[in-house]
């Protein structure tokens, strides 16, 4: 039976109210700001930003923002690594980094009158030993944790099966597990059933061999993420919002208007919420409304892992979440009420 993600009131202050962000391919992330981005000429850089990302790093960033107790376990190596360590702590990160022989990645994003132009290194080679010492630091450090966010690329090395194997692990230890890739990453994870899986539109798209190009087809992408084994599914549509699945009923929620700026993280932004939701026991109207408006302030800061409180509290309350009930399934009108993980 499927749990129904709309809790009961908030548990804060008892042990384990911690949420785990896994960072596997954390990156050093270098973004330029030129006065507009033309293919094939030079450009002179107005301003540079180095800083800790990746996905995993993003959402515990944001995390923090919400108030969350969070902490980063992942994979690091070399200088850039050490960088990467040294800025989580001095921003009061808690963070466990399994130690890699070869360097982390970098990641350069290029902004230019509007838009965001990404550059992604693929990342270290892990051996196998080294994925087996985080695995089991996974398992021990998450009995300790109400959530998982297992979020981003898998670096050379790692398994395609690292999310299913790490959401297995989890659910063991009675925490709910959030879960935001792609690909073979992906489909290996629904397998485990983990609490929620956040594809965007594209990666959805090559998840299940077909386009998605309206809301409708977000919708009947979300329900199929559900059958595949996942308790509750989101698909976020960029700008447009996101569409969400869970105890059977469809919903769209949206920012009441569109904000311009770096969208690099606001899909990090959107998985914090949900992971934030999911600790609390948040009612699900609520955990979605705020997704739409954290996610689309997030748009608002230069780089990812930051959201822009004013622009969000300014957002929420126009913020809309529409009931689909056209698309409420048959087979799941029903569904299995209990409460979220621990």
């Amino acid at each position: 039976m499927r749990r129904d993600l709309d809790g009961g009131p908030p548990e804060s202050g008892v042990p384990g109210d911690l949420i785990i962000s896994v960072a596997l391919n954390p990156a050093l992330d270098i973004t330029y700001t030129v006065s507009d981005l033309v293919p094939d000429t030079s450009h002179r850089v107005t301003d540079v930003v180095s800083r800790a990302g990746g996905k995993g790093l993003n959402v515990a960033r944001v995390l923090r923002q919400l108030g969350a107790e969070t902490m980063v376990l992942g994979l690091a190596g070399g200088a850039a690594g050490e960088q990467i360590e040294a800025e989580l702590a001095t921003a009061g990160v808690p963070a466990w980094f399994t130690r890699l022989d070869a360097e982390t990645r970098r990641t350069v994003t290029v902004l230019g009158r509007g838009t965001a132009t990404v550059l992604n290194e693929p990342g270290p080679r892990v051996t196998g030993a080294q994925w087996e010492s985080f695995r089991d630091v996974f398992a021990e450090r998450v009995r300790a944790a109400r959530v998982v966010v297992l979020s981003g690329s898998r670096p050379p090395g790692v398994p395609e099966t690292a999310y299913r194997d790490l959401v297995t692990i989890a659910r063991t230890a009675g925490a709910g597990t959030i879960v935001d890739t792609d690909g073979a990453a992906l489909r290996h994870a629904l397998a485990a059933a983990p609490t929620l899986v956040k594809p965007n539109v594209h990666e959805a798209a090559e998840l299940l061999g077909r386009p998605v190009r309206t809301r409708d087809d977000a919708v009947q992408v979300a329900h199929r993420l559900v059958r595949l084994g996942a308790d509750a599914s989101v698909v976020s549509r960029g700008a447009d919002g996101f569409v969400a699945v869970n105890g059977g009923r469809a919903y769209h929620a949206r920012a009441p208007e569109r904000v311009v700026g770096n969208p690099t993280g606001a899909g990090d932004a959107l998985a914090a919420v949900l992971a934030y939701g999911l600790l609390t026991r948040a009612p699900w109207r609520d955990v979605l409304a705020r997704g739409a408006a954290v996610s689309a302030a997030a748009v608002a800061c230069p780089w990812a892992g930051e959201y822009d409180d004013a622009v969000a509290s300014r957002l929420l309350p126009g913020t809309a979440v529409d009931d689909l009930e056209e698309h409420r399934t048959d087979r799941e009108q029903e569904p299995c009420r209990t409460s979220p993980p621990r």
